[in-house]
């Protein structure tokens, strides 16, 4: 007898089926974004340029958690999808005992690992004598205490999309996101707190978008083939290295973005504070554009990868086709609205006008891409669908890392602050034409199957 979910992945209209699966993803994304920007938004309305930029230096070391619930939710959701499509429920439930128990223990020592070593991390990022203890506060709530949450809600929510539950998937996330937008101004002003409120309320909201994913897998009764039981956890029968191969381009794509962000951050410090709270600010309103592109490409994973197994090529390359269009069409709105809208959003963030003149300018740069990196996360979902382990990574240590950083020392000596951020744009340029190069040939080989 066939499920709800299954009729989604097989028999219901591809793009009804896509935007089942797709718009809850992106809402969910957005969501995330703006509790990010959220925690940027208050601790700038304290109008201590400072605690601003100990935000944006903590940015990159918080990210390492995104990277790991992607390794093992992405990962996981990718092998998960396919097991079904071949009816094979048990390895379905093993792969998520893994992803599960695995993701605890590496998200508590990647915590216990910011908790021994920040006297050296934080310099290495970019923290001085005047963000030293911010970043030391801030990093102390989110990762040393909130490590576990931040990073097994969000792996959750992918396993849990993989069945084909976007919508509880994608609820979770935003139940998380809202309360870290309500919880804000009470620590940070209620309880004067500052950017020590703000880490709180991010560790709080995590952990209890947490909670919500434990007891909706308890409470299923059996609907999800999701187990959170021990006993099923295993690595073996190639469940380990299938999870960790298809799950680490996403996972690196975060690690190269930490490294880029870094690397900016390093070389704008020389320049001022406020160029480093500008650049943080840029980055976060960007997001925005990067999470509708990431929801669509992530949201339409279950449904290529099942459709993969259970050989039904026709409907695959239909869910293809629908999710690159939508996403070139969304992602070109979004990338007007952030281009022209630049000044306004950056001054709702904080009312300086050096940061102000940084941050408007720093978006206008790497705004301007923005369909070019829909373009290539989708194609990098597409490889991680049918299992393809050396393509994904490739795209997405070239997207950052790769291109970019070469691209800000060169043009840190040949034009400055105000140059830097033009790295970004060629980076995602130059990876959207490899992945379109990359993507040809299996697009043929799928038209002849």
């Amino acid at each position: 007898m066939k499920t709800d979910k299954t009729e989604l992945f097989e028999k219901t209209p591809v793009m009804r089926a896509v935007l089942a699966l797709v718009i809850p993803t992106v809402i969910s994304q957005m969501i995330t974004v703006v509790y990010n920007m959220a925690d940027t938004f208050f601790i700038g309305q304290v109008g201590d340029p400072d605690q601003v930029a100990a935000a944006s230096l903590c940015l990159p070391l918080f990210l390492v958690t995104t990277g790991l619930a992607n390794l093992f939710g992405i990962g996981g959701a990718s092998l998960i999808a396919r097991s079904l499509g071949l009816g094979d429920t048990d390895k379905a439930r093993r792969t998520s005992a893994f992803c599960i128990w695995t993701s605890v223990a590496v998200a508590f020592l990647y915590g216990l690992a910011i908790s021994l070593l920040r006297g050296a991390i934080l310099p290495a990022v970019g923290a001085d004598e005047f963000t030293y203890d911010f970043c030391a506060s801030y990093l102390f709530w989110t990762l040393t205490v909130g490590a576990i949450p931040t990073v097994l809600n969000a792996a959750l929510a992918h396993l849990v999309r993989a069945e084909g539950y976007s919508g509880q998937a994608s609820f979770g996330v935003a139940l998380g996101g809202g309360l870290n937008i309500l919880l804000d101004p009470v620590f940070i002003f209620g309880l004067h707190l500052d950017i020590t409120g703000a880490a709180v309320a991010t560790m709080l909201s995590n952990l209890i978008a947490m909670l919500y994913f434990i007891a909706l897998i308890l409470g299923s009764r059996g609907k999800f083939r999701l187990s959170l039981n021990p006993k099923y956890y295993a690595a073996s029968d190639g469940i380990a290295k299938e999870v960790l191969l298809v799950g680490l381009p996403s996972s690196i794509m975060n690690v190269m973005a930490i490294f880029s962000n870094i690397t900016l951050n390093k070389l704008l410090v020389n320049y001022s504070n406020a160029a480093v709270a500008g650049i943080g600010i840029a980055k976060r309103i960007d997001m925005l554009s990067f999470a509708i592109a990431n929801g669509l490409s992530q949201g339409v994973i279950p449904l290529i990868g099942y459709n993969y197994s259970a050989k039904n090529t026709a409907r695959m390359r239909s869910a293809i086709k629908v999710t690159l269009l939508l996403s070139l069409a969304v992602t070109t709105v979004g990338a007007i609205l952030l281009f022209t809208c630049a000044n306004p959003l950056v001054r709702a963030f904080i009312n300086d006008a050096e940061i102000v003149r940084y941050g408007s300018m720093f978006q206008r740069i790497i705004c301007i891409t923005g369909p070019f990196t829909g373009i290539t996360a989708v194609i990098i979902s597409i490889f991680q669908s049918v299992g393809q382990k050396g393509k994904p990574l490739v795209l997405s240590m070239l997207r950052k890392g790769g291109l970019d950083v070469p691209f800000m020392f060169l043009l840190d000596q040949l034009g400055g602050a105000d140059a830097i951020a033009w790295a970004t744009p060629i980076a995602d340029c130059g990876a959207m034409l490899v992945g379109m190069l990359l993507f040809v040939p299996l697009w043929r080989k799928m038209g002849k199957g």
